[in-house]
């Protein structure tokens, strides 16, 4: 059986997690054993982490992430084994409805869990104006932004939302916002929501602007309006994941969700 995942695996995980190519960072680890610990889990053989995963529960609604198998461990069960005790620890916890994003080789494996697809996440890529720097459009009022993710979502993820504005620098416009965040391999815009469409331009613009040289995001395919404003700006999609859910369907509106708040791992 799964046992937890210890501050002593991010390391070992994160070492293993850059071979893949993925995105994700020590404090995101952190974070997410220090709100949902019960969901994050490791496999263990003989002492040797073999298997990692995490989850974290918003209110109603939890997300599954990280799911990570040694590659001479893989196809041997493992992976189905994490994912199982970590649904077992979200709808423990109460919740109604649980995310992931799967990669084609994943799909499979998650609709045979029950997982129902609901959209596609495009990661695009562009360029940014290299000056790290912001002017605000208007002051920033936190429970704006909570309205207008919880519209995108219908859940509230006051936790998420607070983890990732605080490490990163939020811009607000009108019933609008985004969150720049810093990594090592460039610059991610995200969360970014916003109610009216309108009201995403003006947003994108300051964000490119402030961004470093390499920009990304992760946008649902079913934002129409927000391709046409990164197609616009020179971005292009450099892959794709599946958007799936388990349990109650949720309130899910992707034309209000510009960009996750996170490279796939927390929604």
């Amino acid at each position: 059986m799964p046992g937890p995942f210890l501050s002593s695996d991010i390391d070992p995980f994160l070492t293993l997690a850059t071979t893949e190519g993925w995105i994700c960072g020590k404090w995101e680890m952190e974070f997410l054993l220090n709100a949902f610990p019960q969901g994050c889990l490791v496999k263990r053989v003989e002492s040797r982490a073999l298997g990692y995963i995490t989850s974290l529960r918003h209110d109603k609604s939890g997300w599954i992430g990280n799911l990570l198998v040694a590659p001479d461990a893989r196809r041997g069960g493992i992976g189905t084994e994490l994912m199982q005790g970590a649904l077992q620890a979200l709808l423990d916890a109460g919740v109604e409805t649980v995310w992931l994003t799967a990669s084609a080789k994943g799909v499979d494996l998650y609709r045979k869990l029950g997982f129902i697809a609901i959209d596609s996440i495009n990661r695009w890529v562009g360029e940014g104006g290299g000056t790290l720097g912001w002017s605000p459009l208007n002051p920033c009022d936190p429970e704006m932004i909570r309205h207008v993710d919880r519209v995108g979502w219908g859940d509230r993820r006051d936790a998420l939302l607070a983890v990732t504005g605080n490490r990163g620098q939020i811009i607000c416009g009108n019933n609008s916002f985004v969150c720049i965040q810093h990594w090592e391999q460039g610059t991610q815009l995200g969360p970014w929501g916003a109610l009216h469409e309108e009201h995403a331009e003006p947003l994108l613009e300051v964000a490119v602007a402030a961004a470093g040289p390499a920009v990304f995001l992760d946008v649902p395919a079913g934002n129409l309006a927000a391709a046409v404003l990164l197609t616009r700006k020179g971005f292009s999609i450099r892959g794709s994941n599946t958007l799936m859910y388990l349990g109650a369907k949720p309130n899910y509106s992707p034309h209000n969700v510009f960009a996750l708040a996170s490279m796939g791992s927390m929604g």
